[in-house]
């Protein structure tokens, strides 16, 4: 077996492994071989897409990235299922944490879906570690979300939603979102990548896409940014379904004080979104009871299930 950088001639091979790895969790299927041709033009000094090939055959396929200076992040860990059990993740896997070790990155990230047992086992045994779990919020684009008097627990209190970053960013880093997150939120640039959060990206959202801070009579109650737009087929849960396409709009955390804080938020959040004509929304929160029922309280779906984000150390490597 030789793991190696992956070539646009390996497409078939990896999409005859990839075409069936959901079952029938998700009716759109795997995303890999959508993304495979793409990811393979794109490689480059902050990216690198690898596969495994035996005997001409290609039975796995990876891909590493890096988010910042010091962060990686692992995504599309894939094995032919008569080549599972032979070392074929852990080979790649090796491969991708050397190459991000050696570009100066200290730590490697990836997601799991919760219910992915087969998966987390897997990441857990190439050397990730727990790192944080999180899930989505999907208010509804142009509702209001303050009009539910159920969740008026502060006495009417009355909160305004101001563009200011700074705010924005100080509350996050002091919140409890932040705790629960490991000071992660969705990445600016990578879809599905979560990274370390600096003040910067408070500001960079402020001038390129948007910025919320709730904020009352005590001071910021609240924070999020929104990150991207993308559109993707239409179908119900975070797997989607054939038919016509929707626009998503996506934002990068989601932190509050309190059922009303949330409230306010999530209305500025579906305001913003109709705006930009969405369909649809999603918005990372911690995967906590309190986040959690917060959101259901405020009438705000939540995804069924959680992610979990995985974490490696890449310092001891040489």
């Amino acid at each position: 077996m030789e793991v190696r950088q992956a070539h646009a001639a390996d497409h078939e091979d990896v999409a005859a492994f990839t075409s069936d790895t959901w079952g029938d969790r998700f009716d759109r299927g795997d995303y890999i071989a959508d993304v495979f041709p793409e990811w393979v033009e794109s490689d480059g000094p902050g990216q690198r897409t690898v596969v495994a090939e035996e005997d001409g055959r290609v039975i796995g396929v990876c891909q590493v990235v890096l988010l910042s200076e010091h962060e990686a992040w692992a995504q599309g860990m894939r094995v032919d299922e008569d080549a599972r059990a032979k070392g074929v993740a852990e080979a790649m896997n090796d491969a991708c944490f050397d190459w991000a070790r050696e570009r100066g990155a200290t730590v490697c990230r990836n997601m799991v879906f919760s219910w992915n047992v087969a998966g987390l086992g897997a990441a857990r045994g190439v050397g990730y570690d727990p790192a944080t779990e999180f899930r989505w919020a999907h208010p509804d684009p142009g509702t209001d979300a303050r009009l539910d008097e159920r969740a008026d627990g502060d006495g009417g209190t009355e909160f305004d939603v101001i563009p200011d970053p700074d705010a924005a960013w100080s509350y996050w880093q002091r919140s409890d979102a932040s705790r629960e997150l490991a000071g992660l939120a969705l990445d600016p640039e990578e879809s599905w990548a979560l990274s370390e959060c600096p003040r910067e990206r408070f500001r960079e959202a402020a001038d390129e896409t948007a910025v919320f801070a709730v904020q009352d009579a005590d001071g910021t109650r609240g924070a999020a940014y929104r990150t991207r737009d993308y559109e993707r087929e239409s179908g119900d849960g975070e797997g989607g379904g054939e038919g016509e396409t929707e626009l998503w709009v996506e934002y990068g955390v989601g932190a509050w004080d309190g059922v009303p804080a949330a409230q306010a938020l999530f209305a500025a959040i579906a305001c913003d979104a109709a705006e930009m004509g969405a369909d649809r929304t999603r918005v990372l929160i911690p995967e906590t009871p309190r986040h959690v029922s917060d959101a259901a309280y405020a009438g705000i779906p939540v995804s069924e299930d959680p992610d979990f984000v995985m974490a490696a150390d890449l310092t001891g490597r040489i």
